[in-house]
């Protein structure tokens, strides 16, 4: 758009603009950044009656590459787990927080945000709140089970729980810091990296990470798309298809492990 100003370029320009953001190697999704901000000056110089038309308005729109998300495999999550070692209240906090957040496959900002009445231990179920503050319930198995069972005992929760509570918030929390507080979703992202690297696995690891890991290996064992969509909280079926394209490595993994006249004697 040499030359031109946003009183005077044309499509055409805001074509070429496009064009050379891509030429100078600039990634799909500052291109699509950049040219929204074009976009949203000439439609407010249209709606104010500065220019008679809206030139950005004829030019397609900048396509961003979907990111598919990166589960482990199954034996990178067992990994991760075991290498949460000793029977202090912290192994036990950070065992019970990994094996909750892969066998929910809950946003790390529902776990922080859990509260002692969301969980019920009879029953294996938990109550999360998720965007917009939508319920769920959504159930957990044996091992997250044990694991919050063995935080909640003597020499658990209890050797984190300060003389005088700063809030009823903090009392109420299923997660707490170090100070008595709530777990902060900062510190999380710091304990699932910490046994990741401990485990030797090389991808970057996040609580995300897990969030992916459980919705692809229920899909991968054969669970409703709908189910799956249901338990993490997604207001549309077209967000879960997504965990639907796994790799091949994986598959064929799962294939040969699993299909009676495939399985290695």
């Amino acid at each position: 758009m040499r030359g031109k100003t946003s009183m005077t370029a044309g499509s055409a320009d805001v074509e070429a603009f496009v064009a050379q953001l891509r030429k100078h190697g600039k990634a799909a999704r500052s291109i699509a950044r950049q040219f929204a901000a074009v976009r949203m000056l000439h439609k407010y110089l249209a709606i104010e009656g500065e220019r008679a038309d809206d030139p950005a308005a004829l030019v397609d729109g900048v396509k961003v590459p979907s990111g598919l998300p990166k589960p482990l495999r199954e034996d990178d999550v067992v990994r991760l787990i075991a290498a949460i070692t000793g029977d202090d209240s912290f192994a036990r906090r950070d065992r019970a927080l990994v094996e909750f957040l892969y066998a929910t496959g809950a946003r790390i900002s529902e776990v922080c945000g859990l509260s002692l009445a969301d969980l019920d231990m009879d029953d294996s179920l938990v109550r999360l709140f998720g965007k917009g503050s939508k319920e769920r319930i959504v159930p957990f198995g044996r091992s997250a089970h044990r694991a919050l069972a063995e935080w909640f005992e003597e020499g658990g929760r209890g050797m984190l729980v300060p003389k005088r509570w700063k809030s009823r918030d903090y009392a109420d929390a299923v997660f707490l810091g170090v100070r008595g507080t709530r777990l902060t979703r900062q510190a999380a992202f710091h304990i699932v990296k910490k046994y990741a690297n401990l485990a030797g696995i090389k991808e970057d690891v996040s609580p995300h990470t897990l969030r992916h890991s459980c919705a692809t290996h229920m899909l991968v064992h054969g669970a409703d798309l709908r189910i799956v969509q249901e338990l993490l909280g997604h207001a549309s079926v077209s967000t879960t298809q997504v965990y639907t394209k796994v790799d091949d490595e994986l598959l064929v993994s799962v294939y040969r492990e699993s299909h009676p006249r495939a399985m290695r004697r």
